[in-house]
């Protein structure tokens, strides 16, 4: 068998982060199998379609480096790939089923399914149509009142009244269902356009799926979904009810925990590595101690018995430590380099030129890669390098130990700039030295001097290793700044 995966997300909005985990593991299920995987747009529900949201959709994925093998961009021996376009299959099921018994046209209007389920509130039993259309003269009634208003009739299925329908689950084991609790639900709505109990399981059947995947919050849809498959005759493909993704507090995953859309992430400065790493460990582990897992290595374990049960946590503390590491270890010197200049092309100031240095940048990089955890802190930790219109306050350049001494600190800055001058090998290492040996004929601590001298050089308090960020500024610059402090202390 040529396994089959696809994921088929409705075009509301930007990408959510809990749908991309469950195509991520699509698309690791494929490839572990050498099949394929589909990308489908449901998009059934056009009073929330927006056209936009495909085309996100598709740059999501590719971001993420999850390549489909058919879709509506790339097309495929099964197209098309968006189900608005294949309406005629969806009606021809629904007459087939009312051809068979299995299903019945329901004439009911909007404004009486809502008092029946007001009725049914009040009464505090379980909310369900009543299958007024079920028998001939409910059905024959409501049809006259629907002709004479000018309304459409949806299609419903016929569920058994008593009875019960075993599901098959490959994560959470075999369910029975108790046919008395459940309704009978809408299969064809009066626009013509199916609901996702019918639409998937015909579009799965045509487009050979094997194995669906999906949140565990379509467990209790599941009874109706194997009634479906049992009266068109069709061999359900191998189902997997993934966990749901909740945040730290438990809660389902939203705003209030952070960013939940693929590009807010990216924006943020995240490596699509290294949240692919992240996503694919939300519910899955390969092992009780490996973190850092790449791509090759994802799709050559990945199967669903290592899938868990119990809900998965996004813990985004977790995400910004993983994506530090591969900035720290797992990205390419080059690599980083061009990341860390298209960054700060974006967020430096407009005033500075442009484009920016590359070979500045690379001698930058090897300074602050183990400081930063996500690409938007890189202009922080490194503007001072690509302008020289520093901006700090007095109490920023005397801090703790020069606040109560001014006159002293200058002192200490003139002294540096004298020491800055001397310097005849221009290296951090000779930097350091000079430094060390200034600090002590001015009876200073090095820590103190040193703190002064960083917020002189770079107007920041914070910044990669001193020296090392000297030498790369070089002499003249360093001095100019030196003497540009003691003129604001004055």
């Amino acid at each position: 068998m040529t396994v089959r995966t696809r994921y088929a997300p409705s075009p509301t909005g930007i990408p959510h982060l809990g749908n991309l985990r469950t195509a991520l593991f699509d698309y690791l299920l494929a490839r572990h199998f050498g099949g394929q995987f589909v990308l489908r747009i449901e998009d059934t529900d056009q009073t929330r379609y927006s056209p936009e949201a495909v085309g996100g959709l598709i740059e999501s994925l590719r971001w993420l480096g999850i390549e489909h093998d058919e879709g509506p961009d790339v097309g495929g021996p099964y197209a098309p790939y968006t189900q608005s376009e294949r309406l005629d299959l969806y009606r021809a099921a629904a007459e087939r089923l009312l051809a068979q018994g299995d299903a019945y046209e329901c004439w009911c209007s909007s404004q009486r399914l809502d008092e029946v389920r007001a009725d049914q509130q009040r009464r505090k039993v379980p909310p369900g149509y009543d299958r007024r259309c079920r028998d001939e003269a409910g059905q024959a009634a409501a049809r006259k009142e629907a002709e004479d208003e000018g309304r459409g009739c949806v299609v419903r299925f016929k569920t058994p009244l008593a009875g019960e329908v075993a599901f098959a689950d490959a994560i959470h084991g075999v369910t029975m269902f108790n046919l008395a609790t459940l309704d009978d639900f809408v299969m064809l709505k009066s626009d013509g356009f199916p609901t996702y109990h019918l639409a998937y399981i015909v579009d799965d059947e045509a487009m050979k799926i094997t194995h669906v995947l999906r949140g565990d919050e379509w467990i209790p849809s599941a009874p109706r979904h194997m009634l479906i498959y049992r009266a068109l005759g069709i061999e359900p493909p191998v189902i997997a009810h993934v966990p749901r993704v909740l945040g730290p507090d438990g809660a389902k995953l939203s705003k209030r925990h952070g960013a939940t859309s693929v590009f807010e992430y990216r924006d943020q400065g995240y490596l699509p590595e290294a949240l692919f790493n992240f996503l694919g460990l939300v519910g899955w582990s390969l092992d009780d101690k490996t973190e850092i897992i790449s791509k090759a290595q994802f799709i050559e374990h990945f199967t669903l018995d290592r899938v868990v049960k119990s809900p998965a946590v996004f813990n985004v503390e977790k995400l910004q430590w993983m994506n530090g590491v591969y900035i720290r270890e797992v990205v390419p010197a080059d690599q980083l380099v061009e990341l860390f200049a298209e960054r700060l092309d974006r967020d430096l100031s407009p005033s500075i030129p442009r484009p920016i240095d590359r070979g500045l940048v690379a001698r930058i990089a090897p300074l602050i890669r183990e400081r930063i955890k996500v690409l938007a802190e890189v202009p922080d930790y490194c503007d001072f390098f690509f302008t020289d219109d520093l901006h700090y306050s007095v109490e920023e350049l005397l801090g703790k130990a020069h606040k109560n001494d001014p006159s002293g600190a200058k002192a200490a800055l003139e002294a540096s700039a004298g020491a800055v001058g001397g310097v005849a090998t221009w290296t951090h290492d000779a930097l350091e030295a000079a430094f060390r040996a200034l600090a002590e004929s001015l009876g200073a601590k090095a820590g103190d001097l040193f703190s002064l001298v960083r917020v002189a050089v770079t107007g920041r308090r914070v910044t990669p290793p001193l020296f090392e960020s000297m030498e790369i500024l070089g002499k003249a610059r360093c001095e100019a700044r030196l003497r540009g402090a003691i003129a604001k202390l004055s």
